[in-house]
């Protein structure tokens, strides 16, 4: 069940503890894409927090909400790159968009298969996807006064097979969001410390939220008829194991 449009912008536009998520999660993005210049770069899901940085280079941008959610325009001030749409039926053209963010998006949806199905049908090929998901054991997934206290929260492990039996190849995952789903004054002093120091925790995966980066993998060509043309092997080499024989000489050939 996807949450409301205007919960979820106040929560990133109006609250101090979203503005601060907003942050880690897109500096982490742009480490991954630090150069979407020329291409098509869509979110789904409430992904358009993420997406400002690749306004000023990128071909186009567009902001996909599902009609569960709802719709606002965005980005202010400048003219509105959101649609609403179907949750598993996109406006876009197969193999249109190069990149792809997930926010609030996999873990909300009624249908996650139907869902990643469609991410593969609109990425072109070597597109990428980055899948935003709350961490099954970091804190924000356990405290429903944000949005990541909602819909299915994930292990690694499991984001990763799903998304492999979807045909994607993942390239790279990681866990942040370290500091704690509060509000409190004294912990949003400490979060740029605890985001720093969280990073190098020994423990694999313990922040708030799981991004795991995967490409489309295009199956290899086929052509119809192949097996039946390996079954029917070329016979230009057929007769090579017989017994040689001399070939016929001309009567006025001399004897050596």
């Amino acid at each position: 069940m996807h949450l409301d449009v205007l919960d979820l912008r106040n929560f990133y536009y109006r609250s101090a503890l979203g503005r601060a998520a907003q942050k880690v999660i897109r500096d982490q993005l742009v480490k991954m894409w630090p150069d979407a210049k020329g291409q098509t770069v869509a979110g789904f899901g409430f992904a358009v927090p993420l997406l400002r940085p690749f306004l000023k280079d990128a071909r186009r941008v567009i902001g996909l909400m599902p009609g569960p959610q709802g719709v606002m325009p965005w980005p202010a001030g400048r003219p509105n790159v959101s649609v609403l749409c179907e949750d598993t039926l996109w406006p876009l053209q197969t193999g249109q968009l190069d990149r792809l963010v997930l926010l609030h998006g996999l873990e909300t949806s009624d249908d996650p298969n139907a869902l990643l199905a469609e991410v593969w049908r609109v990425l072109g090929p070597g597109g990428r996807v980055v899948l935003v998901v709350p961490n099954r054991a970091g804190m924000w997934s356990r405290r429903d006064k944000t949005p990541f206290g909602f819909g299915r929260p994930y292990s690694l492990g499991q984001l990763e097979a799903q998304l492999r039996a979807h045909r994607f190849v993942v390239e790279t995952s990681l866990s942040t969001l370290y500091q704690p789903p509060s509000h409190r004054k004294i912990w949003r002093r400490m979060a740029g410390f605890m985001e720093s120091t969280g990073r190098h925790i020994p423990v694999f995966a313990t922040g708030g939220v799981l991004m795991v980066e995967a490409s489309k993998q295009v199956a290899a060509p086929t052509r119809p008829g192949l097996p039946e043309a390996v079954r029917r092997p070329l016979r230009v080499l057929e007769g090579i194991g017989k017994q040689p024989e001399p070939a016929l000489r001309h009567p006025d050939t001399p004897n050596l």
